[in-house]
């Protein structure tokens, strides 16, 4: 199967939509030798923060010497990001080559009868194939929806289950109540297995003490409230934890000292799991970590940032940022949002702090909430408001927005599914404009 071939195929998978349970993923995987169960993981679940600390303690392993496997959804800009060795992508090749066994599979599912997989179990059976061929250590494995249903809850190998910040999100489907969703989160803890989890609202938190306690598994608390001495900036943040000092990150937003501390007591239950996390590791790879759409800057003059808020918990944290970082500075907002988030309390808890509004759709998404439909939603709070064609034209009227204004920022956010085409844009624009410059010929 060639990379174009699997792409159509990755494609057609779509109109299976999500299904959860564990019957199909089970069924897909036995005919594929059950790979994840000659594997060990890191599972980490979440309704906010789960993408950074997944790439905060992979990047820790990894910088401890181990092969790590990444499995990731959503992704910024290349479908093969979800699957990653050491922080490298999967090779075209390769990815054509699991993805058409996985396919088989499929197949010889349906000829009996059964329904075909989803593309999220197909992308989960191809990871598991993935990291056994290169005999990665340990994986780190992020649930896609939920957890206890979700298809990565199919592995029983669970070295540490980490659940980072529960919220209200995708009640349809997970429940209407915050215990109803912590629940869900909570079903990624194995028999006796380490868990880890944030702060939470008392609410999950006592949810989530009960499932590990009917577990019998250890828990461990990351308490944000515990770190000392946090420095916050856009460039680098700085905190004490425990026994480490001035321990040092480079994603920005305030939000991410709370993901980097939880990202600590993983490593820290890891070490009591026969994991060796020396504190030279740990603190490598909480400065080396990247992660791209979190509260990002990708561009300068305008200074352009890129968030993934897409619910109301993350729009809460973006204002937090904002109000923290740009509280005086001329703010222009491009927005994207899918159709099936809570739209108007994410318009609602952001739009005081903007003076001017952008609305996109995200394209290439089945799920993506009409530019003129959000920008109808918008003017029920703020009055400045215009509806870009294209997220090329959004830039272009948000560069305009900015002409003459040294203090102006542009902030983009929403779905992932539109930053990572939104970057690509911005970063040529920063290339066309240094060659006009003469600075990179």
């Amino acid at each position: 199967m060639t990379y174009q071939e699997a792409m159509e195929y990755v494609e057609s998978l779509k109109r299976y939509g999500c299904v959860p349970g564990l019957s199909s993923i089970r069924q897909l995987c036995m005919r594929l030798g059950n790979p994840q169960d000659k594997l060990k993981f890191v599972h980490i679940a979440g309704t906010n923060g789960k993408g950074s600390v997944l790439a905060y303690v992979s990047t820790i392993l990894q910088e401890a010497g181990y092969k790590v496997g990444r499995y990731l959804s959503p992704t910024l800009s290349d479908y093969r990001e979800r699957f990653q060795v050491n922080g490298k992508m999967i090779p075209k090749a390769q990815f054509g080559r699991y993805l058409e066994q996985v396919k088989e599979a499929a197949v010889q599912m349906v000829s009996e009868g059964l329904p075909h997989p989803t593309q999220f179990e197909v992308d989960t059976a191809l990871s598991f194939l993935f990291f056994l061929d290169k005999k990665c250590d340990i994986v780190v494995l992020e649930a896609g929806l939920g957890g206890l249903t979700d298809a990565t809850n199919l592995i029983k190998t669970t070295v540490c289950a980490v659940i980072a910040s529960v919220s209200m999100d995708h009640m349809a489907v997970l429940g209407s109540s915050l215990e109803e969703i912590a629940l869900q989160k909570a079903g990624i803890m194995k028999e006796h297995c380490r868990v880890v989890s944030c702060g939470q609202k008392e609410e999950a938190m006592r949810v989530i003490r009960q499932e590990a306690v009917r577990h019998g598994c250890e828990l461990r608390i990351a308490d944000v409230s515990c770190a000392k001495g946090v420095k916050y900036g856009l460039a680098k943040q700085r905190f004490s934890y425990g026994n480490y000092k001035n321990l040092e990150i480079t994603l920005a937003g305030q939000y991410q000292v709370t993901n980097a501390v939880l990202a600590v007591e993983a490593a820290e239950a890891l070490n009591v799991s026969g994991f060796s996390i020396s504190e030279k590791a740990l603190r490598e790879g909480l400065f080396l970590t990247k992660w791209p759409g979190r509260f990002q800057v990708i561009g300068g003059k305008p200074l352009f940032v890129i968030d993934g808020a897409h619910n109301e918990d993350a729009a809460l944290m973006l204002a937090q940022s904002i109000k923290f970082y740009f509280s005086q500075k001329k703010l222009i907002y491009i927005m994207g949002i899918l159709a099936d988030k809570e739209y108007d309390k994410i318009i609602k808890i952001t739009v005081p702090y903007a003076e001017q509004i952008i609305t996109v759709t995200p394209p290439h998404n089945p799920r993506a909430l009409g530019g003129y439909e959000l920008a109808q939603a918008v003017r029920e709070y703020h009055p400045s408001v215009t509806v870009a064609d294209s997220l090329q034209e959004s830039v272009e009227i948000a560069c305009l927005l900015a002409e003459g204004e040294k203090d102006a920022v542009v902030i983009a956010f929403g779905s992932l599914s539109f930053l990572g085409e939104l970057t690509d844009i911005i970063e040529h624009r920063d290339m066309i404009r240094r060659d006009s410059h003469g600075r990179s010929k």
